[in-house]
């Protein structure tokens, strides 16, 4: 059976679960990371040298980074569907989530540090409001993208669709101002409809460390300790 390694509240590791979801894959949980630990055992370093999260153990078959589990698990599970058949659709999904990597991850995340990980007497307003700006305008090259189609690859969900979700529902969650963004909102809608989407990417992630760290916590059920 599959594992997969992590936490289903960490930014890096939601996009496997998701993904692993979408394909109705069987898999185990292993609580991994943060206040969870083992990253540090014998067991994972020969899953992960790196001790980082997530990692999955497919069979006797190991992997890490987010972006290439997700990649792994469309091309051997979904092939010619999230794995698109079209080497032209392929490419663009894959474009996609570099760009996602590159330039949408980084504002976004520092966005969700910067509130909701971040105790309310000691948010930077200014600090706040930069990575807000930064995000949005970010934000709005995909916006003017999804004008021309439904989704980041075309008329279909793919693979390419996994990492820029989970960044759109932190973005579109957290309690800043932000302008009209008329077609990622439809596309973030669209995605909103998928069961799998909304019970792995749409949790609630509190509004401060406490509430987060009682949620995180909360989804020990989850997994395997």
């Amino acid at each position: 059976m599959l594992e997969i390694w992590g936490r289903p509240y960490s930014s890096n590791v939601i996009p496997v679960i998701w993904c692993a979801n979408e394909l109705n894959l069987d898999y185990t949980l292993q609580l991994a990371g943060g206040s969870f630990g083992k990253l540090d055992t014998d067991d994972y370093q020969t899953i992960n040298p790196n001790r980082m999260i997530p990692a999955i153990r497919d069979g006797d078959f190991s992997l890490w980074e987010s972006h290439a589990i997700v990649r792994y698990l469309c091309s051997q599970y979904s092939a010619g569907e999230l794995w698109p058949k079209d080497s032209k659709t392929r490419a663009l999904a894959d474009q996609w989530m570099e760009w996602s990597a590159s330039l949408a991850f980084p504002p976004v995340i520092q966005l969700f540090f910067a509130t909701v990980r971040t105790q309310p007497e000691a948010r930077d307003l200014s600090k706040i409001n930069s990575l807000r700006d930064q995000a949005a305008k970010t934000l709005s090259l995909l916006d003017s993208h999804l004008s021309q189609q439904d989704y980041v690859a075309g008329e279909h969900f793919t693979m390419g669709d996994i990492p820029l979700g989970c960044v759109t529902y932190r973005y579109f969650n957290v309690d800043v101002e932000r302008p009209n963004l008329p077609h990622l909102e439809a596309w973030y809608q669209r995605l909103c409809q998928r069961p799998a989407y909304q019970q792995h990417v749409m949790r609630f992630f509190g509004t401060n460390p406490t509430e987060w760290q009682a949620l995180e916590n909360a989804c020990a059920s989850e997994g395997v300790l």
